[in-house]
């Protein structure tokens, strides 16, 4: 048997330090560990986009990495985005533009449209479907998480305006 590992991670802002098996995956770590469930474990394969989170700001499956390699790393997942009574634009456009229906693969959506849009703040539908093709849902048909993909960009934008106006 392998001796625990203890790590330093940073997750939503909050630092931990947490004794770790080798072999577990960021996934179990996030999900059993510190209890933030919305990380979905979906394929385990790095297939399916439902674990998605931030890593450093860029998007990545949670279920390809051991919580080791995330020694001092930032990470981000979807409870990270906002609440219930204050969303996060994004969050906010995929409720008002009904882009989700069972919500499984919602958080890795999520996540996955916070980078698609910090590398492409004005991308079109072509740039968005690229962008979530590693996403996968069985609900939606992606046309209304299109949608919101668009409304969240422009909601960004406009912020972004104002805040340089300010």
């Amino acid at each position: 048997m392998t001796e625990p590992v203890v790590i330093r991670i940073t997750v939503n802002g909050v630092e931990y330090e947490k004794s770790v098996e080798p072999r577990l995956l960021l996934s179990d770590f996030l999900r059993n560990d510190l209890g933030l469930t919305g990380t979905h474990v979906g394929c385990e394969h790095g297939v399916c986009g439902a674990c998605t989170v931030l890593v450093n700001g860029e998007s990545a499956r949670s279920c390809l990495f051991l919580a080791v390699q995330l020694d001092g790393a930032q990470v981000e997942t979807v409870e990270g985005l906002g609440t219930a009574h204050a969303m996060h634009p994004i969050q906010q456009a995929f409720h008002e533009c009904h882009a989700l229906q069972c919500g499984f693969c919602t958080p890795g959506m999520l996540i996955t449209t916070v980078d698609l849009l910090k590398k492409f703040p004005e991308a079109d539908d072509e740039q968005i479907r690229e962008g979530l093709s590693g996403n996968l849902c069985r609900c939606t048909g992606y046309q209304n998480i299109v949608r919101a993909v668009r409304m969240a960009a422009d909601e960004l934008k406009a912020r972004e305006v104002k805040e340089a106006a300010s």
